[in-house]
């Protein structure tokens, strides 16, 4: 095992730049997975991992020990671990990839999920794992999201990612005056009821940002108006959860 004690170390300023840059990790096509699950659920699905490194302390027992027993790995010491920064509750376990489906292209006759502007880590992971869960196969995401490959996003996505080809920075509006199947926007003016509207063949389902939603351009250019009836106090639903509710009842219309 090889010890990284410096923050000068070259690796290390890599990781670094791993952890803080959506820009270096669309650059280099790599970033960083934080603990087993993950790094399970990335093996599962396209093979061992470039490099798995652990804080020093990690390798005294538990999970982690257990995991990197008998393979290679690059311990950081625990402080360097934590100057990453990567989550508010670090594994120390992390692994370095390659960044899955960099090459894959758009399907405009499969269903999608395009995601507007939504800043949030948390709630671009939730979509996405609620996405992979209902059985979609690709992600859009605009400019302005928060990076699907940092590793708040991936800690959310729970592995959803490696059932997606996600593509970022994307013109959604583009995408949508060329899609062949139907395009639905959640709103509130001129919307159909979930229960009501007619969900028949591929859609791409479009979720907007924490307070603005979707931009009005592509309210405009959607097929399909939807609204959640909510006969509750309250008036809006966060972004993840109003899209479980759309995406959940598309497959039991699809189930029945």
């Amino acid at each position: 095992m090889k010890l990284i004690q410096s923050r000068d170390n070259p690796f290390f300023k890599l990781l670094k730049r791993l952890a803080e840059s959506g820009r270096e990790r669309r650059k280099t096509g790599q970033t960083l997975l934080d603990g087993v699950h993950l790094v399970e659920a990335y093996e599962a699905a396209f093979g061992p991992v470039d490099t798995l490194i652990v804080a020093e302390s990690a390798p005294a027992g538990g999970e982690v020990a257990g995991f990197v027993e008998g393979r290679e790995t690059v311990v950081l010491a625990d402080s360097l671990m934590r100057d990453l920064g990567l989550v508010d509750t670090p594994s120390g376990l992390l692994a370095l990839i390659k960044t899955p489906h960099a090459n894959a292209t758009v399907n405009r006759k499969k269903d999608a999920i395009l995601i507007d502007g939504v800043q949030d880590p948390g709630n671009v992971g939730t979509l996405l794992r609620t996405a992979a869960a209902a059985g979609i196969k690709q992600a859009l995401l605009s400019p302005g999201c928060a990076s699907p490959w940092s590793p708040k996003v991936l800690r959310a996505g729970q592995g959803a990612h490696f059932a997606l080809a996600i593509h970022e920075e994307c013109d959604l509006a583009g995408f949508m005056a060329s899609y062949e199947g139907t395009t639905a926007v959640t709103c509130l003016d001129d919307a159909t009821s979930l229960y009501g509207a007619k969900l028949d063949g591929p859609i791409a389902w479009v979720f907007g940002a924490e307070g603005q939603g979707v931009h009005p351009e592509l309210i405009a250019a959607a097929g399909l108006r939807i609204k959640i009836p909510m006969p509750g106090a309250v008036e809006s639903l966060n972004v993840a959860a109003a899209a479980a509710v759309c995406l959940f009842e598309m497959v039991r219309r699809r189930l029945g």
